[in-house]
């Protein structure tokens, strides 16, 4: 986050008071009645352009609706006020939309006797969003505005301002890149009282109109400034950067916070889910959004790729030409034809080729600084340059540049003969850029009166430098190539070399520039023609293909409204020309949708707890990305009403207090280790063993929650496949002779207590044990019919054909079985000897015999398996103790369990959804909060402490690392320039650098400093935060710049210190100028703790860095 020195402006003592009363007058505005917005769904957020008109007349007669989501969030009720256009069903018929679009045509019609009076003019005639867009600003309506690139959005927002002077009220207008600030700044000052406050400059805080970057209204909002009050309107640019993964919750989070009074403008390109965007906004500010926007370019684009010298145009009008592509395709066969057969003459171009990767591996070794090399690594002596790459690559490297050059010489000739210059060149690194400008050494683009131009205004943008900083390399480098007409624009330029390149390429003189993406999203700086060097990219992670909206972000600036009537898109094309499917998705495919990319972060934590009106939980209830969850929470509602109010049958049972549900949870709990324990155990080839005549099993029953005991009777055989077992049943016996024969399985509900077969998922391991005994022999021929059912000793039993896969338990005992009296002379005695000692095998408490022994019997070794087993066995036993086993109302009172279980799963599911608890973020929540108790930053009430108010002020590095380096005192034996070196590491973002060379002081310092990121780190992973302690401590301190610092607050040249690292000029300027930034907030947090002598360090230190070309003005405030 960013801050200024201006800050204490909005941000002295007490300002925690007026924080408080702030949140809590905008919180208690949002608190709703239950019956305001009950029914709300997704399909009805958005209103049809003949409801616009409607909308229109009620607004103006009436409170603004609110929604139920604020009493679901339990936001105390205040003075709540419900708006109804009519009676309370008129309103649940016609629920309140949030996102609003339609009625252009007729506002653009009717423009000007809608908008008599209006509070500035332009120039020309305006388009017809920006009528429909001022329309609704005059009306006092927030805005969203998704056009494409070079649209005018801009008029919106110089509209706000002039509303908000008319009005004598202020409005801010926030960007996301500090370039878009300083432009906005040079653009407007003349038009209205504007003034200007980024991390490192403070102009004019008090003018009515303020442009800030997004992190300074965070910064702002959290302290509770006066100048919030004064607030109408806020205008969002580039509201599409919420997709960025860093920072993309500051939007998020400002956009939460502000104030209801506010209005809201935002602009974005444009995206496909616009409309659910700004309904997210509307919920969360309870307030209708007006949604507008183009839906074509100002400026047509046609799109070619440039292979062999020629170009093929492949898309136009957002239409892709296969014709073109065919052509494209048609001349690559060709060349590689001539070449496979010996044609000399097309070895070049190709081998110039590259892909995302092999482009970085040949960039890499390209004139890079190499640590204390004579000159830094835009160096103007390219003789010694193509030396160095000889000696490294021999003529490799040289005909790679050669090739390379003739390549762009070819390309730049022929657009210029087709007037199609100025022409921006996206290349996807720094190192890339810088290879492109150095193979064109020979090029010369500008006329005598440009090149005179480019170097009067070269002179007096760089005569506020000091004598040494005019002569550094890049400078000089940079001079010679604008007065060619060839420019460079990337991040490792230093700021004023990039304001110059800018503002020259503005002015039309530069002709051809190399740029990395950034200038896509820095400046609006439109071209006639755009070539991309390649489709690929590497985003930090991987090399990936562009997606369709980094493409149509680049390819927007082709084309310059007023001059060309169309804008040329070439895409380079080397050894290799992009399959059809990939080109039509980056073409014309559709654009990123904006996603939440909402995290919580301590800061953010302390500063919510720091006030009781606003709870953490509101914060991440109102995020984009619990948008849809929270939509939901109405409909939810009324679901767990009606469900709740549903009557639930009660169980009565015959034996006394219901035992039902325990016997029917057992039965659950054993069915998930079903499957595990019949495969692993019960069909393993020693359990089988046992499975001989005479052994005590446990079997399936027809009932899913029941199980049956029983014995084998006899084993498969050649002629029968199939094990032959009598089992006990839970009917009670028939009215007929014992043993009689084939009775059909009776379903009578008279069941015997204590017989009674438990569900399949209750059935214990126990019964899967069992071995054979050897019984007389017989003729071996079966002579009763399969199943046989009959009954003996007051019992009934049913003897049948089963499979492995039936058997549930094998216990360890077995009986004598007769088995010719059972199975050929189908005696009466045998049936009523075998029943009786499989009853007797039962113990008084209705419990089955013992199972086989896991470990022993069935030789399993699995731990888990036997953990398993031993719980398995014990269901089962459990089962046959409840009351229920056996019972003849089993089967309905089961259904009725699973009904009543069911239904109460339903209701806990909805209050959990509807809960805290459910929300995405809410472990990472928890574990964070346990992260602040441990090192003390709060206390076991939550609240704040003075560690945790000294953390709040750590913005610009990682809070919890900064806090504990303050409070260890690590700072306290370091000299101001070593302090600063060692803070360095907390701003420095460059991963790969050279090692610095650092005094034994500093090296210890570091160490100490790493040593307690690590502790931090391991903390947090013991919290169950998904943090890795070595990463935690790589990603948040960098120290490959602490030499670097060192020598420059010690008072070394620039020009020297660039010489100490490989890393690029503009990285070391942006680090340091963050740094004095960190100075800053540790003298505030010096200031919390009382500890004057850090105080008065970070004073000296912060003088120490602040000079010449590092704090050299930017020309855009200051002009040239």
């Amino acid at each position: 986050m960013e801050s200024t020195s201006d800050e204490k402006l909005y941000s002295q003592s007490g300002l925690s008071v007026q924080f408080d009363d702030l949140f809590k007058k905008a919180w208690e505005e949002e608190v709703v009645e239950f019956e305001g917005d009950g029914q709300l769904s997704g399909s009805e957020s958005v209103k049809s352009e003949d409801e616009a008109k409607e909308v229109d007349v009620a607004i103006d007669s009436s409170e603004p609706e609110l929604s139920l989501l604020d009493e679901l969030l339990s936001v105390e009720a205040g003075e709540t006020k419900s708006r109804s256009n009519g009676t309370g069903e008129d309103d649940e018929q016609n629920p309140k939309a949030w996102a609003i679009s339609g009625g252009t045509e007729y506002i653009a019609e009717n423009f000007h006797d809608l908008v008599p009076n209006k509070a500035m003019d332009f120039p020309f005639e305006l388009d017809k969003f920006q009528k429909e867009a001022i329309y609704y600003l005059e009306k006092g309506d927030s805005v969203f505005v998704a056009a494409h690139t070079s649209a005018g959005k801009t008029v919106v927002a110089e509209y706000a301002f002039a509303l908000a002077s008319k009005h004598c009220t202020r409005a801010v207008y926030t960007a996301p890149i500090k370039t878009i600030s300083n432009q906005k700044y040079r653009d407007l000052c003349g038009k209205f009282d504007v003034g200007l406050l980024t991390g490192d400059v403070s102009l004019r805080p008090e003018a009515s109109c303020l442009i800030m970057t997004t992190e300074i209204l965070r910064s702002m909002l959290y302290r509770g400034a006066d100048i919030i009050r004064d607030i109408e309107w806020v205008i969002f640019d580039e509201v599409h950067y919420v997709n960025d993964v860093e920072r993309g919750v500051v939007w998020e989070e400002v956009i939460i916070m502000l104030p209801r009074h506010i209005n809201i403008v935002l602009l974005s390109a444009t995206v496909p889910n616009k409309v659910e965007f700004a309904d997210w906004i509307g919920r969360t500010k309870q307030k209708q959004i007006r949604v507008t926007g183009t839906t074509k370019r100002p400026v047509p684009l046609e799109h070619c790729l440039f292979y062999s010298g020629e170009l093929y145009k492949i898309c136009e009008s957002e239409s892709f030409i296969r014709k073109g592509f065919e052509a494209a395709k048609d001349a690559f066969k060709k060349k590689n034809m001539s070449s496979a057969t010996g044609g000399s003459g097309s070895q070049a171009p190709a081998s110039a080729s590259h892909d995302g990767t092999r482009s970085q591996k040949q960039s890499s070794n390209w004139g890079g600084k190499q640590k204390k090399q004579s000159g830094p690594q835009y160096s103007g002596n390219f003789s010694r340059m193509r030396g160095e790459n000889q000696n490294k690559n021999g003529m490799n490297s040289w005909g790679l540049r050669r090739s390379d050059a003739s390549l762009w010489l070819s390309l730049i000739n022929k657009l210029s003969k087709m007037s199609l210059l100025p022409v921006v060149v996206f290349c996807f690194s720094k190192n890339r850029c810088d290879k492109s400008v150095d193979s064109m050494y020979g090029t010369d683009l500008t006329s005598s009166s440009e090149k005179s131009e480019i170097r009067v205004f070269c002179d007096k943008a760089f005569s506020r430098l000091k004598g040494s900083d005019r002569t550094l390399p890049q400078v000089v480098r940079v001079q010679s190539l604008l007065h060619r007409g060839i420019g460079v624009h990337h991040a490792g330029l230093l700021p004023i070399v990039k304001e110059v390149v800018e503002m020259l390429f503005c002015r039309g003189v530069i002709k051809v520039l190399f740029s990395t993406e950034t200038f896509a999203m820095g400046v609006n700086a439109p071209a006639r023609t755009v070539v991309f060097d390649t489709l690929r990219k590497f985003d930090g992670k991987e090399f990936r293909q562009l997606l369709p909206g980094e493409y149509t972000q680049m390819a927007g600036r082709a084309g310059r409204r007023g001059l060309d009537k169309i804008g040329t898109v070439i895409v380079m094309c080397r050894d290799e020309i992009l399959g059809e499917s990939d080109l039509k998705h980056v073409i014309v495919g559709s654009a990123t949708r904006l996603e939440s990319q909402f995290r919580l972060t301590y800061i953010m934590i302390l500063h919510l707890l720091r006030v009781e009106e606003l709870k953490v939980e509101d914060m991440l209830k109102r995020s984009f990305a619990e948008f849809h969850a929270q939509k939901k929470l109405p409909e939810q509602q009324q679901l767990l009403m009606r469900k709740l109010a549903q009557a639930t049958k009660t169980i009565e049972c015959i034996k006394g207090e219901p035992a039902i549900e325990e016997y029917y949870d057992i039965h659950l709990e054993a069915e998930n280790h079903n499957t595990e324990i019949l495969e692993a155990v019960m069909q393993s080839p020693v359990a089988q063993q046992f499975l001989t005549t005479g052994r005590v099993v446990v079997m399936k029953s027809q009932s899913e929650r029941d199980h049956l005991l029983g014995v084998v009777v006899k084993a498969p055989s050649a002629t029968n496949k199939q094990y032959i077992v009598l089992v006990l049943k839970p009917e009670p016996p028939p009215q007929t002779p014992l043993g009689s024969g084939n009775l059909q399985d009776s379903k009578s509900t008279d069941f015997r207590q204590g017989f009674f077969v438990a569900p399949k998922s209750k059935r214990g391991l126990d019964e899967d044990y069992c071995s054979g005994v050897k019984t007389r022999k017989g003729k071996g021929v079966i002579n009763i019919k399969l199943p046989h059912q009959g009954s003996a000793a007051g019992v009934s039993f049913e003897v049948k054909e089963v499979d492995i896969k039936d058997f549930l338990c094998i216990c360890n005992c077995k009986i004598k079985i007769d088995q010719v009296g059972l199975l050929e002379d189908n005696s009466s005695a045998a049936y009523s000897k075998t029943v009786q000692q499989l009853l007797d095998t039962k113990s008084d408490e209705n419990k089955y015999p013992p199972a086989l022994d896991p470990r022993t019997d069935l030789k399993l070794t699995d731990v888990n398996l036997v953990a398993t087993y031993y719980k398995w066995t014990n269901l089962l036993q459990k089962m046959a103790k409840n009351k229920c086993h056996g019972c003849i109302k089993l089967d309905e009172h089961s259904k009725l369990a699973r009904e009543k279980k069911r239904h109460s799963e339903e209701v806990d599911a909805l209050k959990f959804e509807m809960s805290d608890e459910a929300l995405q973020q809410m472990p990472d929540f928890q574990g964070r909060i346990d992260v602040l108790q441990e090192i003390g930053c709060i206390d076991a009430d939550l609240v704040v402490q003075i560690k945790g108010r000294v953390a709040c002020e750590m913005n610009s590095g990682e809070e919890l690392i900064a806090t504990e380096c303050l409070f260890e005192n690590q700072l306290d034996d370091l000299e101001p320039e070593e302090a600063v070196a060692l803070m360095s590491a907390f701003v420095f973002q460059q991963k790969n650098t050279s090692e610095p060379s650092l005094t034994p002081k500093l090296s210890q310092a570091k160490q100490r400093l790493y040593d307690t990121a690590i502790r931090l780190g391991q903390l947090q992973s013991h919290f169950k935060l998904q943090i890795n302690p070595e990463e935690y401590a790589r990603e948040n301190l960098k120290f490959g710049l602490v030499e670097v610092v060192y020598e420059w607050a010690k008072g070394t040249p620039f020009a020297d210190i660039c010489e100490l690292t490989d890393v690029a000029e503009g990285m070391i300027v942006r680090t340091i100028v963050r740094l004095d930034e960190t100075c800053r907030e540790f003298k505030n947090a010096a200031s919390i703790m009382g500890n004057s002598a850090l105080y008065k360090k970070m004073v000296t230190a912060s003088n120490a860095i602040k000079r010449d070309i590092v704090f050299a003005a930017s020309l855009y405030v200051t002009g040239v």
